[in-house]
């Protein structure tokens, strides 16, 4: 086996797992938004947002390291370089969009506190400190 067909075949593994991640994560998402609407708990429906969000940015991530894998180790042509980078500027896009519609704040903004109710939630949590 050749040094490319291993990579290539290493690219569609991770390929795979990255598709496994979202699938897995949207099982898993539906099954405990399920479970929470059973027992009647609040906010089901943002839970199982950032649930499915969280495993979606995952997959991105995992779909992004394949097609790195397989243009910069398989094929390094200009052309391909090219269009792993529209491919990367997209998906970095849609990571950036789905951190925002998770967390309620860009990736490079300052993380909430743990005090804070997260977006569409009402109250939360531990009880807040007021400073003097």
């Amino acid at each position: 086996m050749s040094f490319q067909e291993i990579i290539e075949s290493v690219g569609k593994v991770v390929d795979a797992l990255g598709v496994v991640a979202i699938v897995l994560g949207a099982l898993t998402a539906i099954v405990f938004a399920l479970g929470r609407l059973l027992r009647r708990e609040h906010n089901v429906y943002g839970r199982f947002r950032r649930f499915l969000g969280r495993s979606i940015l995952l997959g991105l991530e995992l779909l992004v390291a394949a097609d790195i894998i397989r243009t910069v180790a398989v094929t390094p042509s200009l052309g391909s370089v090219a269009v792993l980078a529209v491919i990367v500027v997209i998906r970095t896009f849609l990571s950036w969009s789905l951190e925002l519609e998770i967390t309620g704040r860009w990736p490079w903004q300052k993380e909430r506190a743990a005090t804070e109710p997260e977006p569409g939630e009402t109250g939360g949590g531990l009880l807040r400190h007021e400073r003097s």
